[in-house]
Formats: C-alpha cells, sequence, structure tokens
C-alpha cells in the first residue's frame, strides 16, 4: 500500500501527467532535487528533536538538584 491510499494507477497517472507538463529531460532533476529537500527536512526534524530531549534532560538533571 503507498501513502495516502494512493494505488499503482494513481501513481502511474500522476507521473504521467508530471511527465507531460515537465517534459522527460527536467524530470530526473526535479527528482533529485525532491530527495534532497526531503532529506534536509529529515535531518532538521532529528536535530531538532535531538536538541529537545537534551533541553528536557537538562531541565529534569537542575529540578533534582
Amino acid at each position: 500500500m503507498l501513502p495516502f491510499n494512493l494505488g499503482i494507477p494513481e501513481v502511474i497517472v500522476i507521473l504521467g501527467i508530471a511527465l507531460v507538463i515537465f517534459g522527460p529531460k527536467k524530470l530526473p532533476e526535479l527528482g533529485k532535487n525532491l530527495g534532497k529537500g526531503l532529506r534536509n527536512f529529515k535531518e532538521s526534524l532529528t536535530s531538532a528533536a535531538t536538541e529537545m530531549k537534551a533541553g528536557f534532560t537538562d531541565e529534569d538533571s537542575s529540578k533534582k538538584d
């Protein structure tokens, strides 16, 4: 099962429309940029969660003193 309850036919239609709009030469570049953007977003979420956990740990240790 794909995300957002999309089936294989829907994904094929979406890819076909993207191919018509952007053309075959631009499509790989768009995919690469989208992947980079998602990777950066994931890294920023991970670092924010790490900083948040560190902040909570620091608050907990200062309350115990």
